[in-house]
């Protein structure tokens, strides 16, 4: 798979990217690490090399994960994890990073992003100053290679680089999910930053797989999902009809078509989640699908026609409904 650099760093990522947030397990239902492993290595084997993952993930259970799935080909992987809110603190940042090492079975982080920003889910508002002193430490070390910034507005990703130089930015982006286009999108292509969007099929929802009625497992965090939630799941209906043909057209799954789009936009990468080997596969050979210039904006339309009624509130869940 072809490769594309991070940001201004020396790192060279995968457009498809392997998210391993359901390998934590915690707010999933019906994940087995036996099918993770599998999948995690899947994802190494098609070309997919770039392996995001974060300490939060079911307390570092993902990490471990994909530390049991890659470890004898760490070399040839980039890791991008991830130090959650409150640790943002300049001694918690350092704790944080090594316990991700010791879960990750490695002397180096690639990628290692602030998962949200201080404050975020009531934690402890910690000055961006400090917690970039921090990463800036880890990284003149060589703990790790490259510093991210995750779920950031436009202001907030041009404060941090302020005080150290930011490769890239993670945001919840896909044909649903488009708030970051507005201003993070012109902003890193105007700074040469790489965009790593998560839930870059909305959830599942971009396969189709869903049908009318969705029905989740108790502790399967997707049912508060506002994409599933009414008005919204009834544009999101009409959305896929419309792209149907096209996927046709191109004889790849809607899930493919949405991946392709996503990797054309500027500055953009897919972070997308396997549950088994059968979804990495199908996840991997959307790089090949060459959607034209007529094609995309036609997609880019029909997927405005969902996200045009949402506000500009980054969290895509309300857990508190």
């Amino acid at each position: 798979m072809e490769t594309r650099q991070l940001g201004n760093s020396d790192l060279y990522i995968t457009p498809i990217i392997m998210g391993t947030w359901q390998a934590g397990k915690r707010m999933w239902v019906g994940i087995e690490d036996t099918d993770s492993i599998k999948a995690i290595r899947e994802a190494f084997e098609v070309g997919i090399t770039t392996i995001d993952t974060a300490e939060v993930y079911g307390e570092g259970h993902s990490e471990r994960i994909v530390s049991q799935a890659l470890k004898e080909v760490r070399d040839k992987v980039i890791y991008a994890t991830k130090v959650f809110a409150n640790h943002m603190k300049y001694d918690q940042v350092i704790t944080a990073c090594h316990n991700s090492l010791s879960n990750l079975q490695t002397d180096y982080i690639d990628l290692y992003q602030i998962h949200w920003p201080s404050g975020s889910w009531k934690s402890e508002i910690v000055p961006i100053e400090e917690t970039m002193k921090a990463l800036n430490q880890l990284k003149q070390e060589g703990k790790i290679r490259a510093i991210g910034v995750s779920n950031f507005s436009c202001q907030q990703l041009a404060e941090a680089s302020v005080y150290g130089q930011i490769d890239s930015i993670q945001p919840p982006y896909s044909l649903f999910w488009r708030g970051v286009e507005k201003e993070i999108q012109p902003y890193c292509v105007e700074h040469n930053i790489s965009i790593l969007a998560y839930s870059s099929l909305a959830q599942g929802i971009l396969t189709g797989k869903f049908g009318n009625n969705p029905n989740f497992p108790e502790g399967d965090h997707r049912k508060d999902h506002r994409l599933f939630q009414s008005p919204h799941w009834e544009r999101v209906q009409l959305a896929l009809t419309k792209l149907t043909p096209i996927a046709q057209e191109y004889k790849c799954t809607l899930g493919q078509l949405a991946i392709a789009w996503l990797i054309k936009q500027p500055k953009s990468n897919a972070i997308v989640g396997a549950r088994n080997l059968q979804q990495v596969k199908e996840n991997a050979e959307a790089i090949k699908i060459r959607l034209t210039e007529e094609d995309l904006i036609k997609i880019s339309s029909i997927g405005n026609e969902v996200t045009k009624h949402l506000d500009d509130n980054p969290v895509m869940w309300n857990f508190d409904s």
